[in-house]
């Protein structure tokens, strides 16, 4: 299966299908005759320019006064990708690696960054392969593109830095050698285009909504299970409250509970109690929150991924090339801090759920076992859950409103959207946790309300879970069912 990279718009549903599928990569040749205009031009350009132009015959950052001769422009851009190598920390894990090789193909496609066909058709080339460049988390300033990353990233290109190649870690020349590639001869304003961008932040981005967007319907799915084993009320899902206050996510979440629990002989047999705690009741207040987060965090990734965000600018049919501020990180660093806030929400109300179904309430036993006391039960998954929404609060407080000048003060604001990235891909993997902890109580739950039947929906769903994670009638070892209970709620078929 084939991908086109065109101008056409690259959304978000096509991106998981191109990693899903294991789509390779091809240029159209609207795209390919777009990136040989620009350097073409570029190249006419660099005779006649008569004056400086930022990263093309000059330094970089605070050395941008500083003339290049042309005869050096070239090793300008090769120094450049090295010097800026210096990443730190731990390794961006593979799926990340290869969204940000998308995303870099996808901006430098655009024929406004002055690339050698070539170079992008290497990079291509290396999606296709998976062979994926080693890249490390830390050195990002979100700013002057994802500078020290994206150089990781790209330094396989000149034969340089680690790449990981069927399932191992090996130096890049190595397997270029193996593959009969050469290293490419950059010539000028390449390494610029190459290592100014977001596609660090952005990739972290993309995986983390792709990611939440699922956890999202899977919240939905688990709220409803513990809400029948809790003996839950569903009038604070019926659609007249609503309609009082017509919050978009609001709506479909009480919509998608009637829709999960009907036919449920829980939910709709005589209730004693006449309301339900807040983290049942106040569901399509909170889960209706953060998807009308995810919806526009979405909408402003989209706009990002289809967005040429190297510096400079160079437009051939204006004959301009313009230095300005593409690569600034703030557009998207914000929203990926409120993704952050908006999803450990979604952890927080999980877990004060999961806190209520081991409460010994509603006929219910004490920590979810028959004979409390003996046994401890259920009792410390919720202190795991609750850990795991503590270390998330710390988690959330915003890197974007940080900024620390760099280049001697010419970069004098920065995002941090590169800190705010790996984050927010922190907390997402911490709400799939909490979330999975929560499914483990409420099916242990629901087995004390038999004989009666939650919806036919939710039954399936805990059937099938029933042949990872048994019901437990004594105490356990318990992690592994945590970790069966993550694996479970990655598999999509019940969305």
């Amino acid at each position: 299966m084939i991908h086109y990279i065109s101008k056409e718009h690259l959304s978000l549903e096509r991106v998981k299908e191109i990693i899903d599928n294991k789509m390779t990569l091809e240029l159209t040749p609207e795209a390919a005759r777009a990136v040989i205009k620009c350097r073409e031009y570029l190249d006419r350009k660099m005779d006649d320019i008569g004056r400086p132009v930022y990263g093309i015959t000059t330094g970089f950052g605070s050395l941008y006064n500083v003339t290049i001769p042309k005869e050096d422009l070239s090793q300008l851009q090769h120094n450049l990708v090295m010097s800026h190598a210096c990443g730190a920390g731990e390794k961006v894990r593979p799926a990340i690696v290869k969204l940000m090789l998308l995303m870099k193909i996808q901006s430098l496609s655009y024929g406004h960054s002055g690339v050698q066909l070539v170079t992008l058709q290497r990079l291509i080339d290396m999606f296709n392969d998976d062979v994926l460049p080693v890249v490390y988390q830390q050195g990002s300033l979100g700013a002057s593109g994802d500078l020290a990353p994206l150089a990781h990233m790209c330094l396989p290109l000149i034969g340089l830095g680690e790449v990981l190649y069927k399932g191992e870690v090996r130096p890049s020349a190595d397997v270029w050698k193996e593959k009969g590639w050469e290293p490419i001869r950059l010539q000028s304003k390449e390494g610029l285009a190459l290592l100014n961008g977001t596609q660090f932040m952005s990739a972290h981005a993309v995986w983390s909504i792709l990611k939440s967007m699922r956890l999202s319907r899977w919240a939905d799915l688990i709220g409803a299970l513990s809400l029948d084993a809790y003996d839950g009320r569903i009038e604070p899902f019926l659609p007249l409250t609503h309609q009082l206050r017509p919050h978009t996510g609001q709506i479909l979440t009480g919509k998608k509970f009637v829709e999960i629990l009907e036919g449920s002989e829980l939910i709709n047999r005589p209730k004693v109690h006449v309301q339900d705690p807040y983290s049942f009741r106040c569901i399509p207040q909170v889960h209706g929150a953060v998807k009308d987060n995810i919806m526009y965090v979405k909408s402003v990734l989209e706009n990002e991924i289809n967005s040429a965000t190297d510096n400079p600018n160079i437009f051939p049919d204006e004959d301009m090339v313009i230095s300005a501020g593409n690569f600034h990180g703030e557009p998207i660093a914000i929203p990926m801090d409120s993704l952050a806030i908006a999803m450990s929400e979604l952890a927080s109300i999980s877990e004060r759920r999961t806190f209520q179904l081991i409460d010994g309430l509603r006929g219910l036993p004490k920590y979810l076992v028959a004979e409390p006391g003996l046994n401890s039960g259920f009792m410390i998954p919720q202190y795991t859950a609750a850990s795991i929404v503590s270390q998330n609060k710390g988690l959330c407080w915003p890197a974007s409103c940080d900024s620390i000048p760099s280049s001697q003060g010419q970069e004098d604001h920065v995002s941090m959207g590169s800190n705010s990235a790996t984050k927010l891909v922190r907390v997402v993997d911490n709400v799939e946790t909490v979330l999975a902890i929560e499914l483990f109580n409420a099916a242990q739950a629901l087995e004390f309300r038999r004989p009666e039947k939650t919806s036919p929906k939710l039954e399936n769903i805990v059937e099938d879970y029933r042949k990872e994670v048994p019901f437990l009638h004594t105490d356990s070892y318990m992690h592994p069912y945590i970790e069966k209970s993550i694996e479970f709620i990655r598999n999509e078929s019940y969305l």
